[in-house]
């Protein structure tokens, strides 16, 4: 029940963008946007295979025999979506129900591609109707931001579980484990605490592929000495987690502790300085001051965060270019970075919500530095 009135809170917020905008009716194929709308989690994969239609008074889902029957156990048939598996293309469906429905000003989202696009006014013109068709510029993602109640309640336990496989990722690295092995037996405890999969493809870096902020794990060998950047995140019921750690496999030089105090300084001062409403450049800004200001500046080249829910990346930011407020409920990454070729990298990410109190982050592992006995 707490899901089913999440998902009408969510269609109501949509349905207030369509009376402000002046929309007939919404076309809508993204299946992140499709999950948030319907809450059918464990459905949807990779292919775009499922168009809604929404208007004033009606919701329609149209999809194919391969996912009908998990819809129906999902949402049941006497709730407000109604579901279709009519053997007809997208387009012809999306044509035929404007028709129904008689709308006339029909917004489209621009993650549709145009082949869709070009089908769907083909058809229209076909049935001898010419709806409007206004594109929506992101739109849905920025209703996305700011998370309810059981949005927050699913990230904060695929963070749990993330949390809960960085200690024990710690007790099984040893010198001579390739990234690879780590790879391999942290997302094995994901699996194991519950998580349905893994959030995006899990970094490992050992050494100086640690100075490489998107490194894939290979077969390189954990040294003593190395710092290890570990970047990942469990995925549950469609929301996804997000941290980074950094650990050395014996004891830190004095210039990998140095380092490291300089990128935990960063964070911490980021985090303390977020609140509702706050531009995310700025505070992108301040970390780009505070490091460079220690002299690495020319070391780090990413943003220092993003926001996080039913994608990995999604609205809103703390990038560069995000110049707009991040408002209160929206979840986010907090990520600074130093990386220095051929020696080393250092990253400390946190992934929380923005709230009255101030950035409250879902990431319980310790802000120290990690030291794995070598």
């Amino acid at each position: 029940m707490a899901q089913e009135n999440a998902c009408a809170g969510r269609v109501a917020r949509l349905r207030a963008l369509m009376d402000e905008r002046g929309y007939d009716a919404v076309v809508l194929r993204n299946n992140p946007d499709l999950l948030w709308l319907t809450g059918a989690d464990g459905v949807f994969d990779d292919e775009v295979a499922h168009t809604a239609l929404l208007t004033a008074d009606g919701q329609w889902l149209h999809t194919d025999s391969r996912y009908y029957n998990s819809f129906v156990e999902r949402m049941g048939t006497d709730g407000p979506w109604q579901l279709d598996m009519e053997l007809l293309s997208a387009p012809e469906w999306v044509a035929k129900k404007i028709a129904e429905t008689r709308s006339r000003v029909v917004a489209v989202e621009d993650t549709c591609t145009l082949a869709f696009f070009d089908e769907l006014t083909y058809q229209c013109s076909k049935a001898s109707i010419a709806p409007a068709f206004p594109r929506m510029h992101g739109d849905i993602c920025d209703l996305r931001m700011v998370k309810d109640e059981a949005e927050l309640e699913l990230l904060r336990e695929a963070q749990r579980i993330t949390d809960e496989a960085f200690e024990h990722i710690c007790g099984f690295i040893k010198v001579g484990m390739t990234e690879q092995q780590i790879r391999n037996e942290l997302e094995r405890c994901m699996m194991g605490l519950g998580a349905d999969g893994i959030s995006f493809e899990t970094i490992i870096a050992a050494g100086p592929n640690g100075a490489n902020p998107h490194a894939r794990p290979g077969s390189r060998k954990v040294e003593e000495g190395d710092l290890i950047v570990m970047d990942y995140g469990a995925l549950y019921h469609g929301y996804h987690a997000d941290m980074t750690r950094t650990m050395c496999v014996g004891q830190p030089s004095d210039e990998q502790l140095a380092v490291y105090e300089i990128v935990r300084h960063a964070h911490e001062e980021c985090a303390a300085a977020i609140k509702p409403d706050v531009i995310g450049c700025d505070i992108h800004n301040l970390s780009v001051k505070i490091i460079s200001e220690a002299g690495y500046g020319d070391y780090y080249g990413h943003g220092l965060g993003h926001g996080v829910g039913l994608e990995i990346h999604e609205n809103p930011g703390f990038g560069r270019y995000w110049n707009k407020p991040v408002p209160a409920g929206s979840v986010v990454t907090v990520e600074p970075g130093i990386y220095l070729p051929g020696k080393f990298g250092i990253r400390l990410e946190d992934c929380g919500v923005v709230s009255e109190q101030g950035y409250q982050p879902f990431t319980r592992a310790s802000h120290d530095l990690r030291v794995i006995e070598a």
